[in-house]
């Protein structure tokens, strides 16, 4: 099974930027990433998301191996969303279909969670 190292290798092979190129894009230096790729050093939390951010990855992919290298830009958000606080799997369905709503179902939808949770705060 690969390791997260290996993979960042691939990506950036797969991207085909030296480690100069790579390590300037999410502001680490070369021979930072060159430890990383080589296994001497493991990629901070923060490296991680800048990759995925930078990149268009999808953290599942970088950490575990899971699904496809690349992702949407929509999908990171809300992969990002899901790993920073936790959410399960509907949480993140009604995200994902909530930003899908066009902006006047959006502010119905919102006027309507106003009414009904914030009702007795006015």
């Amino acid at each position: 099974m690969e390791t997260i190292n290996e993979r960042i290798y691939k990506l950036r092979k797969d991207l085909s930027l030296s480690q100069e190129a790579f390590g300037e894009k999410i502001g680490i230096k070369k021979a930072s990433i060159s430890m990383i790729e080589k296994g001497k050093n493991n990629p901070s939390e923060q490296t991680i998301k800048l990759i995925c951010k930078e990149f268009n990855v999808s953290y599942a992919w970088l950490i575990d191996g899971v699904g496809d290298i690349f992702i949407e830009t929509d999908d990171l958000f809300i992969d990002l969303l899901a790993k920073e606080y936790d959410l399960d799997d509907l949480q993140v369905r009604l995200i994902e279909k909530f930003v899908k709503l066009d902006k006047e179902n959006r502010e119905a939808f919102m006027n309507f969670l106003k009414d009904v949770f914030l009702n007795d705060e006015q």
